[in-house]
């Protein structure tokens, strides 16, 4: 669970070595030098509200510092499995003078986390940008304006300039994007069944364990409506596909509604799902007022 830590100094010092001096007495327990710089390079600190990622920005005068801090993260080592992925004009769905859709291979995160120098999905849109004008000093901006999951695959947008983030960041708070995804299930449902799955969510798990959320009574409000296309078979599994449309975005959504209904996506261990080679959920679709932008089933 992310935490917020607030520090105040007037010190002229780095910002790794001041985090260095601070942070440990704060959360009660030692982070390594490479942790802490983790910490920075990932975009989870900032100095007077303004994001810093760089561990040797010097602090002069009065500055505040605030971290966004997830321990189970901080601590988390095992690296998983990423795949190498280049941006091509092929995975480019759709892109304007603002904006950028890229069909988001599942295993590939989406942008940098702490536990690693990591490539990421916006690293790869900023290569593929710069790219097509070698003769920029610095690398272009990409906003990301919403996240997949790593084991997700499908539609993603990504912002080009600043000027359009504010109307995007509204149509995703004011839930006017449509969004939906595909996810395959055991074979337990007829073709053309409908349903809703409505309920309050939020974690459940213990802040040692692996993030899993759930039902709870003072979590966040959560709808989903679900319908059976077809009947597939998957990895020689006898599966259904289901089109997911969501009314919110709250964590693992998809994934607890279906196994809330007993009928865990394909490959999602953690929410009950049979092994398999990948959680099979993928981002088909995401549409406005402005545009509809499609991804068409891998399976």
């Amino acid at each position: 669970m992310t935490q917020t830590l607030h520090f105040s100094t007037e010190q002229k010092i780095r910002l790794d070595e001041f985090l260095r001096q601070e942070l440990p007495a704060r959360i009660g327990q030692d982070v390594s030098n490479s942790k802490i710089r983790r910490l920075i390079v990932a975009g989870a600190v900032s100095v007077n509200q303004r994001h810093t990622q760089r561990p040797s920005f010097e602090l002069r005068g009065k500055s505040e510092i605030t971290v966004e801090l997830d321990l189970e993260k901080l601590f988390y080592e095992k690296q998983p499995d990423d795949i190498k992925f280049e941006v091509t004009p092929e995975s480019v769905l759709f892109e304007d003078e603002n904006l950028i859709f890229i069909n988001k291979p599942a295993f590939f995160p989406v942008e940098q986390t702490i536990t690693g120098n990591r490539d990421n999905l916006h690293d790869a849109v900023v290569r593929y940008l710069w790219s097509k004008n070698p003769k920029l000093r610095n690398p272009p901006y990409v906003g990301i304006m919403h996240r997949l999951d790593r084991e997700t695959s499908g539609v993603i947008l990504f912002t080009k300039t600043r000027a359009i983030n504010k109307q995007i960041s509204e149509l995703f708070q004011s839930h006017s994007f449509v969004k939906k995804y595909l996810a395959v299930v055991p074979a337990l449902l007829e073709e053309g069944t409908q349903f809703t799955v409505e309920m309050n969510m939020g974690r459940i798990s213990s802040s040692t364990q692996a993030a899993k959320w759930g039902e709870t009574k003072d979590g966040q409000y959560s709808k989903t409506d679900f319908k059976v296309l077809s009947r597939i078979i998957v990895e020689d599994k006898p599966c259904v596909l289901i089109e997911c449309t969501l009314y919110t975005g709250r964590t693992h959504q998809i994934r607890v509604h279906l196994s809330s209904k007993d009928i865990p996506i394909l490959g999602d261990t953690l929410y009950g799902g049979l092994a398999a080679e990948r959680i099979y959920l993928h981002s088909c679709e995401l549409s406005s007022n402005l545009f509809s932008v499609k991804s068409n089933c891998p399976w």
